[in-house]
C-alpha cells in the first residue's frame, strides 16, 4: 500500500509538472522517499503510534529510503485499527541533494526543481491522516467526519465554522 500511495504522488507530480520520466523508474530509484519520507501509517491502540507493527512472524524491515520507516508490515487483520497517511512535501534539504551519499545516492535528473520552487511559494506540504478500524467485511473510517477538501481545511485553520 505504501507503494501505491508512492506510485499516485509521484504521477500527480509528473502531471504537475514537478517530474519527469517514468513513474515505475522513480518507485524503483526510491524518488518517492524526497516527498513522502514517511511510512503510510501505524498502528493505533493503547498508544497513539502503537507497538506490534514488527513480531517474530511478519516479514523483515525494508531498509531502503522511505521504505525503512513503514512502521509495520503485518497482515491487517480484522480487529486491527491503523491510520493512512499519505503526504506530499517539497523539502529543500532533499530536493537540493543533501542526503548522505553513503545513505543513498538519488538520481535528481527526474526532479524539475524550478516548478517545484513554485508549488513550494504556496506549500511545503500537506498530510491528512484517517483511522481506519478494519471488519471482517472491509473498513471503518473513524475519521470520516473531519474536515478534508482544501476549502474546509482553510475554514478550519482560520476558526470559522467548516461544515457549512
Amino acid at each position: 500500500m505504501h507503494l501505491l500511495a508512492e506510485r499516485t504522488i509521484l504521477s500527480g507530480l509528473v502531471e504537475l509538472g514537478c517530474l519527469k520520466g517514468d513513474v515505475d523508474e522513480m518507485l524503483n530509484k526510491r524518488i518517492g522517499f524526497l516527498f513522502m519520507p514517511h511510512g503510510l501509517g501505524h498502528l493505533i491502540g493503547l498508544d497513539v503510534h502503537d507497538v506490534g507493527g514488527y513480531l517474530p512472524t511478519t516479514p523483515e524491515r525494508r531498509t531502503e529510503p522511505g521504505l525503512k520507516n513503514i512502521r509495520t508490515r503485518r497482515e491487517i487483520e480484522a480487529g486491527i485499527c491503523i491510520t493512512v497517511e499519505p503526504g506530499c512535501y517539497f523539502r529543500d534539504f532533499l530536493l537540493d541533494g543533501e542526503v548522505p551519499k553513503e545513505f543513498f545516492e538519488f538520481d535528481l535528473s527526474y526532479l524539475n526543481r524550478d516548478r517545484i520552487r513554485e508549488y513550494q511559494n504556496e506549500i511545503q506540504g500537506v498530510r491528512i491522516e484517517d483511522v481506519a478500524l478494519i471488519t471482517e467485511t472491509g473498513n471503518e473510517n473513524l475519521s470520516w467526519d473531519l474536515p478534508r477538501t482544501v476549502d474546509e481545511i482553510e475554514k478550519c485553520m482560520a476558526g470559522q465554522d467548516w461544515r457549512q
